[in-house]
């Protein structure tokens, strides 16, 4: 996507444009709430800048708003907290409209489960056994500030919200969260793979076309916030 970005920027700016992103994907996932940044020195009308990109970015690529900010402001290291939601399609069989928008599952889950689990999970904790490819810097620990599962018919959401994430975090997490919800590893244990640190404790990393980078917010209070399409309309069942 930043790469699309760029080279459509470059056309209408007619000079070369780096973007930095909020959040990094990895191939296959989508975002509904990403932020990028970038610099220039021509002159644009930000009120034409949405219309005008999209008339010339790919059909699966949209601006939704654009806005100057200070000089000093970086979408990635200016942004307090990133919302990231899965989708998985808890049926039997696969749907074809949720084809690459939600993970089929088709084995039963227990959501009462997997939230017990992910109450270990909420917080600050060095995150290293559900990371990856670690930072250059080392710093593993982060701060989940929520992370809710909800059902609703056949889907279930997962929700999580922290100050930072790590490389493949969020889907290994709702990874080893599925393997509570299929009775394979017991919610209690989901504290002692965090005290791991180790990547070998938690469980596969979920697929990447079931997740969503759907916001993003930062310190004067902007949050890019938007609910995947397949999630529209979500009422969880009571």
């Amino acid at each position: 996507m930043a790469g699309t970005l760029e080279a459509a920027l470059g056309r209408l700016l007619s000079e070369p444009v780096k973007c930095t992103a909020a959040g990094r994907t990895d191939a296959g996932v989508h975002a509904t709430g990403q932020v990028v940044s970038f610099q220039t020195e021509r002159a644009f009308p930000f009120d034409r800048l949405v219309l005008a990109l999209n008339s010339i970015l790919p059909s699966d690529v949209a601006a939704r708003e654009s806005a100057a900010v200070d000089e000093d402001f970086s979408a990635r290291f200016s942004a307090e907290a990133r919302t990231y939601e899965y989708a998985v399609f808890n049926a039997r069989v696969r749907s074809p409209m949720l084809a690459n928008r939600a993970t089929l599952v088709p084995y039963e889950l227990d959501v009462a489960a997997m939230r017990r689990g992910a109450e270990a999970l909420t917080g600050r904790h060095d995150f290293r056994s559900f990371c990856g490819v670690p930072p250059d810097n080392g710093n593993t620990v982060r701060t989940v500030r929520s992370l809710e599962i909800e059902r609703c018919g056949d889907l279930i959401r997962f929700r999580i919200s922290a100050d930072g994430f790590l490389h493949r975090m969020v889907r290994t997490v709702v990874g080893t969260l599925l393997e509570v919800g299929r009775g394979r590893r017991p919610a209690e244990t989901l504290a002692g793979v965090v005290e791991a640190r180790r990547r070998e404790a938690a469980g596969l990393s979920a697929p990447a076309h079931g997740l969503y980078l759907a916001g993003v917010r930062f310190r004067d209070g902007y949050d890019s916030y938007r609910t995947p399409a397949v999630l529209t309309g979500f009422v969880a069942d009571r």
